[in-house]
């Protein structure tokens, strides 16, 4: 695998720097994920769970082994220092501060390892104004506009069904691990790495921020083309109380739907997102009201459009490509779990799909260089 060879610490909680640590053991780095005695990540005990741990944790922790430390003390300090002394990789997700009063700052960890490559991944970033402001996901996404942009029939905001910022924090951390450790191999030198969360979403607008770019304006979300203003990129109810989407705004998918329901007129309409779409937009809602979605989704099929039915999670997990491609895996204990999406053709990934037991790596790895 591509990372064997690589040593990580994972110093960090939930998910931002989990998501990036678990890529990484899924390409063969070793991670020693650290965790204070007691009750370890929190993760651990997000429910629902199945078998010994939680399966939100079982996602995020695949692969690593599990070192107790109690930094609070003398001793615990001292072995994390060590460990971060021989490590490739150390990724942490403290407040700005704390790892400075556990002994391992960036500078004092390159002073005696100058290969590490050091990710800090907070809400705000190591400095600024909030640099000790606490924040999860929904505060950040309301604070960085996306919550003002995902509204709901009723114009309030909607909750969005993933942690967006989350996510896209662990995937900026992930690529500047990468990045770094490229070009470590020319110079022999690590970097710091200082990931916010807040900026990694306001990155993530890059689509929408035209008018406030342009003219300082918060954009009409309902006539925006991602956000409601669009026939072509909405939601659709059908008739046994199911839904579906239209998803694809080029034009030769909007001919192609329109034609073959006997509306080809209708489609200059929709060159531009706005009101004036309406009524394309009421055609469509009356037309699919009509039928039952597995009628529209045999149908649909025949047309090159983009499209797709509003899945459950069951029904999503089920879907026959995920099947086909093997994106989910039943392990030995029939339990499920997800695949890497990154998919090599030599060297392919080889997930662990186990999580360890907390603590169960302390002696193994402890007593080496001891």
């Amino acid at each position: 695998m591509k990372l064997q060879g690589i040593k990580v610490v994972d110093l960090s909680w939930f998910l931002p720097g989990p998501y990036l640590t678990t890529a990484l053991a899924d390409h063969g780095a070793e991670v020693i994920k650290v965790e204070p005695p007691g009750e370890g990540d929190p993760g651990r005990h997000i429910r629902p769970a199945d078998d010994r741990t939680s399966v939100f944790f079982r996602n995020m922790g695949r692969g690593k082994k599990s070192v107790v430390l109690d930094l609070k003390s003398e001793q615990g300090r001292a072995d994390l220092f060590r460990l971060a002394s021989e490590a490739d990789v150390l990724v942490e997700s403290f407040r700005p501060g704390v790892a400075a009063r556990f002994g391992i700052s960036y500078e004092a960890v390159k002073a005696a390892n100058p290969g590490i490559v050091y990710c800090s991944i907070s809400a705000f970033g190591q400095d600024g104004a909030y640099p000790g402001r606490a924040a999860h996901d929904l505060a950040l996404e309301a604070m960085a506009g996306v919550l003002s942009l995902t509204l709901g029939d009723d114009g309030r905001p909607a909750i969005p069904g993933i942690p967006v910022a989350d996510l896209v924090s662990g995937l900026h951390g992930l690529s500047g691990v990468l990045i770094a450790l490229l070009r470590r191999k020319d110079t022999g030198r690590g970097d710091y790495i200082d990931v916010s969360m807040h900026e990694a979403l306001i990155a993530s607008c890059a689509n929408v921020v035209g008018s406030t770019f342009s003219e300082n304006k918060h954009p009409d979300v309902k006539q925006q083309r991602t956000t409601g203003g669009s026939a072509f990129y909405r939601v659709y109810d059908t008739s046994d109380g199911r839904q579906l989407v239209l998803a694809g705004q080029e034009m030769k998918f909007i001919k192609n739907l329109l034609g073959a329901l006997g509306q080809p007129e209708m489609a200059p309409l929709c060159e531009w997102p706005g009101a004036h779409q309406k009524p394309v937009v009421d055609f469509l809602a009356s037309t699919f009201r009509e039928k039952p979605l597995a009628h529209w989704m045999t149908w649909l099929d025949t047309l090159d459009i983009c499209y797709g039915p509003v899945n459950t999670l069951p029904e999503a997990i089920a879907d026959a490509n995920l099947a086909k491609r093997g994106m989910i895996v039943t392990d030995a204990q029939g339990r499920k779990h997800l695949a890497p999406v990154v998919r090599f053709q030599d060297e392919p990934s080889q997930p662990l799909y186990r999580e360890p037991l907390l603590g169960e790596h302390t002696e193994e790895v402890l007593k080496r260089g001891r």
